[in-house]
This record gives C-alpha cells, sequence and structure tokens, in this order.
C-alpha cells in the first residue's frame, strides 16, 4: 500500500483544483494507493462532493489552521502546529504515510521538512530539485539546487549531484544518469573556489561526472543531472520560465498579424500545440525536496488539477524504489570511502 499526504490548503489554486487533481489520479491507480488530503475539513468535503470517486482512495484529514505565502516559514512551522502542511509533515515523520506533497509557501515547506524529519544522515545541505523539460534534447534535465541554498560548499555540490543521481535512476528509470556542474566555462580551470574545488570532488567520486556545463548548453541535454547552487539554480529556472513564456507570445504574435499567418497557424496548430506541451510544468510533476528523512515533494504553486494529478502519479515511484534510504546509503559509501583515504 503506498499512502500519499496531499496539502489541501497549499496553493494558489487550493483547495478546488488539489481535490480535483486528487480524484483524477486516483482514477488511475491499479494498486491499493490511498491519498490522504490534510485541510479544511468542510472545504475539502464539499469540493469532493463534485465528483465521483472510490471512497476507499481518498480520505480527508481535518486541520484548522493554513500556512500562506505571507507568513515568516519558520515562524509559521513552529506556531501553526495544526496547519494542513506541518500535520501532514508529521504523518510522514509518523509514517502514517509515505509521501508528502504540498504546493504552499515554499520555505516553509523546506524548514518544515528539515526540522520535523530531519536531513539525512551524512546530508549537509537538503536540496530542491526541479525537472526542465527537454528542448533541443530528448530527455528532462534534473537541477540541483533550485533555490534551497544560495550559497554551498564544494561538498554540498558532490551531495547534489549524488542525490540527483539517484533520484534520475531510481524514479525516472535513466540508467547511469551524467552529472554535470554548472559553470562560466567547459575547461577544468574554469571557475571560482567553489566550483574548482567541486569539481574536483564530483570527478573522484563514484558517479557519471560528465565536466562543466555552461549555461547555454543546457537546452540540449548534455548532462541528466545539472549541479549548482541554489542562487544559480534559481536564475537558471526563472529565466528558462521566462524565455519560455515571451517564445509563445512572440509565435502567437507572428501567427495573427495577417490572412496568410493564420493560415499558417491553421496547418501548424498540432506542431504548435506540441511545442506549448514541452514547456508545460504541469505535466512534469512536483520538485523533490532531497536529503530529508522523508519523501516530500513541492508543486508550482499556481499548480492546476493535471500537475496534481502527474505529482500523485509520479511520487508512487519515489516511494516504490525508496529513495530516501538509497541517497542515505549512497552517502555513508562516500564517508566510508574519504575515512579510508584518510588512513591511508
Amino acid at each position: 500500500m503506498i499512502r500519499i499526504g496531499l496539502d489541501g490548503m497549499g496553493g494558489d489554486n487550493a483547495p478546488a483544483e488539489i481535490v480535483k487533481g486528487a480524484v483524477e489520479a486516483a482514477e488511475k491507480f491499479n494498486g491499493d494507493e490511498i491519498i490522504y488530503i490534510f485541510g479544511d475539513d468542510k472545504a475539502i468535503s464539499d469540493e469532493l462532493s463534485k465528483y465521483r470517486y472510490d471512497l476507499d482512495r481518498i480520505r480527508a484529514i481535518h486541520t484548522t489552521e493554513v500556512i500562506t505565502n505571507h507568513d515568516t516559514p519558520v515562524k509559521a512551522v513552529r506556531r501553526k502546529k495544526d496547519s494542513s502542511m506541518v500535520v501532514g509533515i508529521n504523518y510522514l515523520k509518523d509514517e502514517k504515510i509515505d509521501v508528502f506533497i504540498s504546493a504552499g509557501n515554499t520555505g516553509a515547506l523546506m524548514s518544515g521538512s528539515t526540522l520535523i524529519l530531519g536531513r539525512i544522515r551524512g546530508i549537509d545541505r537538503p536540496a530542491l530539485a526541479t525537472l526542465l523539460p527537454p528542448m533541443i534534447g530528448d530527455k528532462p534535465l534534473f537541477l540541483m539546487d533550485s533555490g534551497a541554498n544560495s550559497e554551498c560548499k564544494p561538498g554540498n555540490l558532490l551531495e547534489f549531484g549524488v542525490m540527483g543521481s539517484v533520484y534520475m535512476n531510481k524514479v525516472m528509470g535513466v540508467e547511469n544518469p551524467r552529472v554535470g556542474l554548472v559553470n562560466i566555462g567547459a575547461e577544468e580551470s574554469k571557475g571560482n573556489t567553489v566550483t574548482k574545488a567541486a569539481y574536483e570532488l564530483l570527478s573522484q567520486g563514484n558517479l557519471n561526472f560528465v565536466g562543466n556545463v555552461e549555461a547555454r548548453d543546457i537546452p540540449e541535454s548534455p548532462a541528466d543531472v545539472i549541479v549548482c547552487d541554489g542562487f544559480v539554480g534559481n536564475v537558471i529556472i526563472k529565466l528558462t520560465e521566462g524565455i519560455a513564456m515571451a517564445f509563445m507570445h512572440i509565435l502567437k504574435k507572428k501567427f495573427s498579424s495577417g490572412f496568410a499567418a493564420k493560415i499558417g497557424a491553421a496547418l501548424l496548430m498540432d506542431k504548435l500545440r506540441e511545442i506549448k506541451d514541452m514547456f508545460d510544468y504541469s505535466e512534469y510533476g512536483g520538485a523533490p525536496f532531497l536529503g530529508v528523512r522523508g519523501a516530500v515533494l513541492k508543486m508550482h504553486g499556481s499548480s492546476n488539477a493535471n500537475a496534481v494529478k502527474n505529482t500523485i502519479l509520479k511520487s508512487r515511484a519515489y516511494v516504490e524504489n525508496n529513495v530516501v534510504k538509497t541517497i542515505h546509503d549512497e552517502i555513508m559509501k562516500i564517508a566510508e570511502e574519504a575515512e579510508e583515504d584518510e588512513t591511508v
């Protein structure tokens, strides 16, 4: 049995789109999965009443508080004990659920997960990871860190590489994932003190490290896991989103300017939809918060039902392949090898 926890009050479209996504996901279940939706019982029940669904698949857990995007993360986690987010994370800690998903306050989710669940032994900095859609390449890219840690040490970047490699292998099914380090040049000598030291650590590990990756090469999928600190990662994500929106705006403008352009748009409609779908975040599910002792997924704040559904469905592999334990084992292996090197 896989027990999936869902923050019913987190995000811009809660609880309506959260509940709708849960119902749509439950329709796809083929095992004994159960969804627990945390939040105001009346609000969730009112939304559930709009749909036909298997009563054994979805259950509401009543909570009385909500952490909003205006709340200070750590303060909210400590003061709003009966919020949908904090109760959900505690359910995960107490092993009443196997994975927790939220579209709520990112800082609060990360703080709550770290404070309540604790870090995996050997992990200094848990990281938020994001799947970037394939553009020129044919595989999505896994970007770590995408916003949790604005400043990192070389060892943190090694941890990100290990965790990202495990996730891409166990959840996304990528054999021997390629790991690349974001840098200002492809040469080993490029970068600042941190990236140079991180390059050495990554190249000495058991990862399939392919070297430095320049930002302009990222759309070509030069690696399966792209490693960087959270400041750089967040800039990459925001820039990618901005370029995607600008590109779609330009296409729309050009294909609506004149009769011939409109005819061309009609003929190419299917291809234009395919391009639009390439940049649709809702198809890729939530971003895992890796490095804590529990499976936690963060959805975009404006997630719609499709994003919720896909995050729920893809969370099953996270649980089934025991990603948290595998990360722990890999980190312990690195620590043991480092101790052996010191004694030699």
